[in-house]
């Protein structure tokens, strides 16, 4: 299948390297378009494509990696007028429920199969194809579309209909949440018992509380260098769509304790100007949990 890929950021870049080495990829598009003549220059004869129109026409399979869903919403009009039925779009972003169902209904109507494939694994997973994948919307598409996938994930899991992946990334998006809290907080409170950090995460990494959160960011962290990764501000806007979500199931107040606690943590770090920190800047905030009071 002819495939291209629209978004290259710091996800969808390393994916469509990925691709291209394999020799899958035909086109890119980005909507800055200097980091498309920068892909392509680097990954030859992959070529970069005037409009999303004109990628939508020359391609059967189509990855998206946006930011929200206001440019997920974008980018499939844009390519709208050009798309032929039997197209598949692969949406690996992380956006709403609703957003996905509507233009996977919106999309039936052209004869174009929509999947969302939100995905996990940072960026070390998309630069080694080690991602896994979260697919909502139809299992023979997904079954087609397998042999390509294999080069940018190492497990793909059909989920059910459309918008279960975005579903099941809000259940990731919920836990790295809760992880990133336990991390930061557990570390900044080994520094402050005055232990030593490297033994602190080689010991502890080693049992029950090891995680890949703990195994990749904590040397890092604890070094002050929060270089994404996955960004706070990214973060904060997939936490406001799980707490969306949460309203849709629940009646009055009740909500999700550690969302709302995380979202009011990554406000303070974004107006502090760590917008664009990794998350694990989350560490800034909690060693001043142990800061003594003067006087």
């Amino acid at each position: 299948m002819k495939t291209a890929f629209i978004g290259l950021g710091a996800m969808g870049r390393p994916m469509a390297a990925n691709l291209a080495r394999a020799g899958c990829l035909h086109q890119v598009w980005n909507r800055s378009s200097e980091k498309a003549v920068t892909f392509v220059a680097a990954h030859k004869p992959v070529a970069m494509a005037a409009t999303p129109a004109g990628l939508a026409q020359d391609n059967e399979l189509i990855f998206t990696c946006v930011s929200a869903d206001k440019d997920l919403r974008e980018v499939i009009g844009a390519m709208q007028h050009g798309l032929q039925p039997g197209t598949v779009i692969v949406d690996t972003s992380t956006v709403s429920v609703d957003t996905s169902r509507e233009l996977a209904r919106a999309l039936a109507g052209l004869g174009v199969e929509f999947l969302d494939a939100p995905v996990s694994g940072g960026v070390e997973g998309a630069i080694n194809g080690t991602l896994s994948m979260m697919v909502g919307g139809d299992e023979g598409t997904l079954d087609r579309i397998r042999p390509v996938l294999q080069h940018l994930t190492t497990r793909v899991v059909y989920m059910g209909p459309s918008g279960c992946g975005q579903a099941t990334k809000a259940v990731n998006q919920i836990m790295a949440a809760g992880i990133n809290q336990a991390v930061t907080e557990a570390l900044a409170f080994a520094e402050a018992m005055d232990l030593d950090m490297d033994r602190v995460i080689d010991v502890v990494g080693g049992g029950a509380a090891g995680n890949w959160f703990l195994q990749h960011r904590g040397a890092t962290m604890t070094q002050d260098s929060f270089d994404p990764g996955f960004k706070v501000a990214l973060h904060h806007k997939d936490l406001g769509l799980c707490k969306a979500m949460m309203k849709t199931l629940a009646q009055g107040d009740k909500g999700l304790p550690i969302v709302e606690m995380t979202l009011i943590h990554y406000q303070r770090l974004m107006e502090e100007g760590f917008a664009d920190e990794d998350i694990s800047a989350l560490y800034r905030l909690k060693r001043r949990l142990f800061e003594k009071d003067e006087g």
